[in-house]
């Protein structure tokens, strides 16, 4: 697996237990504390991750909200809005990483993670804000 995919799962990870447990995010990471060697790049990413999705949590629900047809953050799977918040993120904000990976990346996780449904949802979601991304005001 690559350092980026391992980067982003491990992301998800903190960001969904942050958000079962009522925590910050990266506080939770923060505690875990940081490894060596080998293992720095992926928890440079992760921390550029967890960090970004922190920052932009309101624009990212905002969007959310605004673009999931007949859902409310509220309704929707935990894991869902997890991995939609993280694919909002890298798709709008992380310049380095191709729309379409941060799009299929978002649907892997959606598939390891989650129903059966929700690959597609996500995948249509994601699409949805990657359509409109130039016209978007972050």
């Amino acid at each position: 697996m690559a350092a980026r995919t391992k980067a982003r799962r491990r992301a998800f990870e903190v960001l969904f237990e942050a958000e079962q447990r009522g925590v910050s995010p990266v506080e939770l990471l923060s505690e875990r504390g940081q490894p060596k060697g080998e293992e720095l790049a992926e928890y440079t990413h992760t921390v550029r991750l967890v960090e970004g999705v922190h920052s932009q949590r309101e624009r990212i629900d905002e969007l959310l909200s605004t673009y999931a047809v007949g859902w409310t953050l509220d309704r929707m799977p935990a894991v869902d809005s997890t991995v939609l918040r993280l694919g909002t993120y890298e798709l709008l904000w992380v310049d380095d990483v191709p729309d379409g990976v941060a799009v299929s990346e978002a649907v892997l996780l959606a598939t390891d993670f989650s129903t059966e449904e929700s690959p597609k949802f996500v995948n249509g979601l994601l699409s949805r804000l990657q359509e409109l991304k130039p016209s978007l005001s972050l």
